[in-house]
């Protein structure tokens, strides 16, 4: 009994502790997700803090973990930063990328590298950045963001861009390489769906740029599409629509303002104003002062003889501008598998633009995808890209033509038909007839891009891929002639002509690529060769007078009138050997070494070939031992490098001798045109028939330009990674710079030539630091910027070119010394205010009050053209961004500014603000700034007299017309909000955010400046405001 009641009492005190322990105990539930794309994280590590509990999420990132109360979970997963949170029973855990962590892999050309060994200055876009700038080409969405790029593009809808890196390294094509999925191309990039980028980098020196050898002088794009991942099939769909509004137009002068100012310029030159041709009737007379005083003005009520063209006050501005629509909408699907991952995506966008009639679209498709045939020892795959682009481009100099249609013009004639100048109006067409025209000379641009490959991995380190690659584009258009009659502008002639162009590009490498570690060394090698080659042909028929005027109608053959046709085609060839060898040791000392020999058909046979050699070295000296006891060091690497490139941007008949057959006109009454070379290749050494005259004299010793280019830098981390950044000092020089010669009399007709002659030498540097952070209250921010400078200068170029202007100087000065395109000009020394300062002033001719006085600067007593000195350089004092990130619960903020400090533009416009003959082209319109003109009672305003004659010749280049351009911009500002995982996943989504933002919704620019825009200081198309709303959705 005694036993019973023991063993009893034990069961009842097991019970109770096994109770309260079960008691103590949690069941957590959760879900990993990655912060970057709100996917499930698989396989990620959760384990209670201080034990060996533990477990691992599933395929949908979910686990279940069974903890006691009040204990903490470590979640930790490679690529990703390890975090503590405390339990709960349900828990919703976001994970963010930590590519100190993961030692990203960055490509750096034809191969892969970690980025804490590289070793040449390479940046590395960040693709969140540039996806929530909403921007048709992704290279636009980078202006800022790389130190030492230097991007300019207007608001065109297409979104054409010029990409300058490093400065300006030759005469001649400056344009960058840029390498997709490993294809080299060089056309434009608007073309590219940017939602279908993983990753940019840009290799800014020769040490990383020379792998790619002959075409890499001014730097390489490399850009890598998107593919599947591991795990669970993937859904995403991206819409977006935004309003495009023109927030910059620039103030002309309506009915009443251009009255009064035409009556101020005719009274300046003791005119009668009503003996104007214009219309305009005025009662005017002289105050107690004598000056000229306007009491009224007055116009006819028509402007015509018929009586059919009423007077008007038209906004031609507003007339011919709207508020533009942008559409965006793209859907991908992705998949992966240990046989393989396949992407595939589809893009629209459509950009109506704030000028009318002017618009862009592009329909994208692509896919994708590899498989492993055995294992993963042979895998074959293709990226491919099919892209169908149509534009309507705004006119030639429709700014220009919008400013100066008179506002006194009305759109239409009382019969309903397009107004136009009459009477003593200047000839201009309607701007809106204009555009009406234009709206059917629509192009169609068809592109296939993509590559195929195959990669075999015979063994631990050794790897075999070749690949082929294609680039083909064609491009359709037709351009309309239509009969014009509007008022005194008419054209009775209407014709045709329909183009075609097709560039054909291939290009086919192998490459072998060994990687070995041996205890502390750790090296690879790489060996290839490549063959490129590009045709390029077009063609296109020309036929005037058709019975029916509309596009369905007007082909060639059904025309009657004047037949014309024009055709040409050419191409290049490129073949190259290349090889790279890395090496590290203790993973504190760097080396790695480049070569490649390029030979080209675009250089004689004296000069085909070249090599292109570079060296790069670097040191982590935070991996040394007398630097372990700085704990808030976490990571310092020094780099040098010295490299060579090469450019053979070159036209593809430089170095021929070039016929032009002149026979006079052709059966069909059209001038004949065209042009052949020596096909004997003996550059003139064979005789062609009688009918050719000689244009240009070939050069068989024409040879590569080459860009030597030194780099020093540093990288740094500290504070546990939340501040870094890197700075960089260049050195580059290019040599041999390719450039035409005119020829002199005595060497006959058509003898210009092609030589190695040029020389010029860019000098800069570049920083970028960040810093990330998390505050207590949970906002996380990450806040990174940039600044870059270089100087540029021509050093050697032939007297005669460097004395003829073309590159600078403005044909006055030689513009070796200084900036490729820095102008020569006077200096404006203020305003005449008084009879006095004329005659104490240097002999000028067509001085007189109000006019513009220029500087004397010889001293000689007369202005002359000895008095003109360096006025203008286009290279800025400096560049920089600023990318501010904010993150707090489910909300993201994210604002990115750029600028350009102390930078010259030449202002155009201004001709056509202060100047009222700057044209020498009467009763065209003009800005505002032109009503605050000097006059004997408005002596104080610096804008020169209004005066119907340019006898000062106020219009010549010189220092009136140099403006800061100088300028902040907010170029995009976006406010972003996630959903909850816990209410996405009851609807069946992984991700469901949206986001409201906006495009260049600030502008700051220097109080001098006095255009409507200083990075669009003329009359580019104008860049808008665009307010965008958009959703991102994710399954």
């Amino acid at each position: 009994m005694k036993t019973s009641l023991t063993k009893w009492c034990l069961s009842v005190c097991l019970l109770f502790f096994i109770q309260t322990v079960y008691a103590q105990q949690v069941s957590v539930k959760g879900v990993i997700t990655a912060k970057s794309d709100g996917y499930p994280v698989i396989g990620a590590s959760i384990v209670q803090t201080g034990t060996t509990n533990g477990i691992v999420s599933d395929l949908d990132g979910k686990f279940t973990l069974d903890v006691p109360a009040g204990s903490s979970l470590t979640i930790s997963y490679i690529g990703y930063k390890t975090i503590t949170l405390k339990a709960a029973p349900e828990m919703e855990i976001v994970m963010e990328d930590d590519s100190q962590a993961l030692e990203e892999v960055v490509v750096t050309g034809y191969t892969t590298q970690r980025k804490a060994d590289l070793t040449g200055a390479i940046s590395v876009v960040s693709m969140d950045d540039i996806a929530k700038q909403n921007e048709n080409n992704p290279m636009k969405a980078l202006q800022g963001r790389v130190p030492g790029m230097n991007i300019t593009a207007d608001g065109n809808p297409s979104g054409n861009t010029t990409i300058r890196i490093r400065g300006i390294g030759t005469l001649n094509n400056n344009d960058p390489l840029y390498i997709i999925d490993g294809v080299p191309t060089k056309a434009g990039m608007h073309e590219l769906n940017g939602n279908d980028i993983e990753s940019i980098q840009v290799l800014k020196d020769a040490a990383s740029a020379s792998i790619y050898g002959s075409r890499a002088a001014n730097g390489v794009i490399i850009i890598t599409t998107k593919k599947g991942k591991e795990g669970q099939l993937k859904i995403n769909f991206d819409a977006s629509v935004a309003a495009s509004m023109y927030t910059n137009k620039m103030e002309v002068l309506n009915t009443e303002q251009y009255g009064r100012a035409m009556w101020q310029a005719y009274v300046n030159e003791g005119q009668d104003p009503n003996t104007n041709a214009l219309g305009y009737k005025y009662n005017w007379g002289y105050d107690p002062n004598g000056y000229p005083l306007l009491n009224g003005i007055s116009m006819s009520k028509y402007l015509d003889a018929a009586n059919t063209v009423p007077a008007a006050d038209t906004d031609w501005f507003d007339e011919t501008t709207r508020t533009g629509i942008i559409q965006q909408y793209n859907v991908s699907v992705s998949n992966g598998s240990e046989k393989g991952s396949s992407f595939f995506s589809l893009g629209y966008y459509k950009n109506l633009g704030i000028i009318k009639e002017s618009d862009f679209e592009r329909i994208s498709a692509r896919m994708n995808s590899d498989y492993n045939l055995i294992g993963k020892v042979l895998t074959i795959g293709e990226h491919f890209t099919l892209n169908r682009t149509s534009e309507v481009q705004a006119p030639g100099g429709f700014l220009q033509n919008v400013l100066q249609f008179n506002p006194s013009l009305p759109v239409y004639t009382i019969n309903g038909e397009y107004a136009g100048p009459v009477g003593g109006y200047p000839d201009r067409e309607n701007p809106v007839a204009r555009l009406e025209r234009n709206s059917d000379n629509r192009y169609t641009y068809w592109r296939m891009f993509g590559d195929a490959y195959i990669n075999l991995n015979p063994f631990k380190g050794f790897n075999l891929r070749s690949t082929f690659g294609l680039d083909y584009a064609q491009k359709a258009q037709r351009i309309f002639t239509y009969p014009i009659t509007e008022g005194n502008v008419a054209n009775d002639k209407n014709a045709v002509e329909a183009k075609q162009e097709h560039w054909t590009k291939w290009m086919w490498n192998a490459i072998a690529t060994y990687n070995l570690e041996v205890g502390k060394h750790r090296g690879d090698a790489m060996v290839g060769m490549e063959l490129n080659r590009e045709d390029d042909m077009s063609f296109s028929g020309y036929k005037e007078d058709f019975s029916i005027l509309t596009p369905d109608y007007m082909w060639p053959n059904a025309g009657s009138g004047t037949a014309q046709a024009y055709g040409i085609a050419e191409g290049y060839s490129l073949v190259s050997y290349f090889g790279k060898f890395n090496y590290a040791y203790d993973d504190k000392y760097l080396v790695s070494l480049t070569v490649r020999h390029d030979g080209s058909s675009r250089f004689g046979k004296n000069n085909r070939y070249a090599t292109f050699p570079s060296f790069s070295v670097g040191w982590r000296l935070k991996r040394e031992k007398f630097m372990e006891s700085i704990t808030w060091l976490d990571d310092l690497k020094v780099r040098a490098s010295w490299g060579q490139t090469g450019n053979q941007e070159i036209s593809n008949i430089a170095r021929h001798t070039i016929y032009v057959p002149n026979y006079g006109v052709t059966e069909s009454g059209g001038q004949s045109y065209g042009t052949s070379y020596d096909i004997a290749g003996t550059n003139g050494g064979s005789i062609l028939q009688s009918g050719f005259k000689r244009n240009q004299i070939g050069n068989d010793d024409i040879k590569w330009e080459t860009t030597a280019q030194t780099n020093l830098g540093v990288d740094f981390s500290l504070l546990d990674q939340t501040l870094y950044g890197s700075l960089d000092w260049f050195h580059k020089k290019t040599t041999d710079i390719l450039v035409e010669m005119a020829g002199i009399a005595a060497m006959g007709e058509g003898s210009t030539q092609w030589i190695n002659a040029g020389e010029m030498k860019n000098v800069g540097f570049e920083f970028n630091l960040g810093y990330r952070n998390t505050t207590s209250f949970g906002l996380k921010y990450d806040l990174s910027a940039n600044i870059s400078t270089y100087r540029n200068e021509v050093t050697a170029l032939p007297a005669t070119v460097a004395a003829n202007g073309t590159f600078g100087g403005n044909g006055v000065q030689s513009v070796i010394g200084h900036a490729n395109g820095s102008q020569v000009g006077y200096v404006a020394d203020g305003i005449f205010r008084s009879q006095e300062e004329i005659d104490n002033h240097a002999t000028q001719e067509g001085a007189g009050l109000g006019r513009i006085r220029w500087r004397d600067l010889d001293n000689n007593g007369v202005i002359n053209e000895k008095d003109q000195q360096w006025i203008y350089d286009p290279t800025p004092a400096f560049s920089y961004g600023l990318n501010i990130y904010l993150e707090y619960k489910n909300f993201d903020l994210t604002m990115f500014w750029q600028g350009v400090q102390g930078v010259d533009v030449i202002s155009d416009l201004k001709k056509e603000t202060d100047l009222w003959s700057g044209l020498n082209i009467g009763f065209l319109n003009k800005g505002r700034r032109v009503l605050d003109a000097w006059t004997p009672t408005n002596s104080g305003s610096d804008i020169p007299a209004l005066s119907r004659s340019d006898l000062n010749n106020e219009k010549r280049v010189s220092t009136y017309f140099v403006e800061n351009g100088s300028f902040l911009k907010l170029r995009n500002i976006q406010l972003g909000y996630n959903l909850p995982q816990s209410l996405t996943r009851k609807i069946k989504m992984e991700r469901l955010r949206f986001y409201l933002s906006a495009q260049n919704a600030l502008t700051i620019k220097s109080k001098s400046f006095t255009g409507v825009d200083p990075e669009n200081a003329n009359y580019g198309y104008p860049i808008p405001m665009n307010l965008t709303f958009g959703i991102n959705v994710g399954f």
